[in-house]
């Protein structure tokens, strides 16, 4: 984690420098009118507003016959952009990877962070764009091999992922993900990327 930040998460830690926080967001503040608020004794919020000021959250200004202190906004906003990225982040990294291991696109990993836990499939998305996705994921990952594969396999490939091999069987031949032969599948070469890529943009 960023040193500043961490610096400033500490600063933050402490309830009475959030209310400090919380008061300065109204407007400035001199010292006196901070402890008198809080009911604290001005030498123990004179502490708070020293760490507030070293993780520059803080500042002051003379104004006779006291020094203000208001809150610095900018450095308060940067803060919360960078905990969004930090979210932002861990999701990222929570999702199923690609087929090999390269990151999804955003419109994928919203999907299967949606509709996966545990490796297992929730449910089948009622939404067309969004089953797409699962399919997809599904098949590059059960059957990655270039060769036939029989019904009695492709249940028990699929019945990792979700009870509902019927279903998943049937969409992934409609879908033309896969294809059927005498109850035998095989993958289709190059099929979905683009079917995807569609949704993506329809969801954009």
């Amino acid at each position: 984690m960023d040193h500043d930040l961490l610096v400033t998460l500490k600063a933050l830690s402490d309830a009475s420098r959030l209310r400090i926080v919380g008061l300065l967001a109204a407007r400035p503040y001199a010292v006196e009118e901070l402890a008198e608020n809080l009911g604290l004794a001005p030498g123990t919020v004179v502490h708070h507003l020293k760490r507030l000021s070293a993780a520059g959250l803080v500042e002051s200004r003379p104004r006779r016959p006291y020094v203000e202190y208001s809150l610095k906004l900018d450095r308060l906003h940067a803060v919360g952009r960078m905990l969004d990225e930090m979210e932002r982040g861990s999701e990222e990294e929570a999702v199923l990877p690609g087929p090999s291991g390269e990151p999804l696109p955003a419109f994928e990993a919203k999907v299967l962070r949606s509709f996966f836990e545990g490796g297992r499939l929730t449910s089948i998305p009622a939404q067309e764009k969004k089953r797409l996705v699962v399919l997809v994921y599904l098949r590059d990952r059960a059957f990655d091999e270039d060769r036939t594969y029989p019904e009695k396999e492709v249940n028990q490939r699929l019945g990792v992922f979700h009870p509902d091999v019927a279903s998943l069987r049937r969409y992934m031949v409609d879908y033309g993900l896969m294809s059927r032969q005498s109850g035998q599948y095989r993958r289709a070469r190059g099929s979905g990327a683009g079917a995807v890529a569609e949704a993506a943009r329809a969801e954009a």
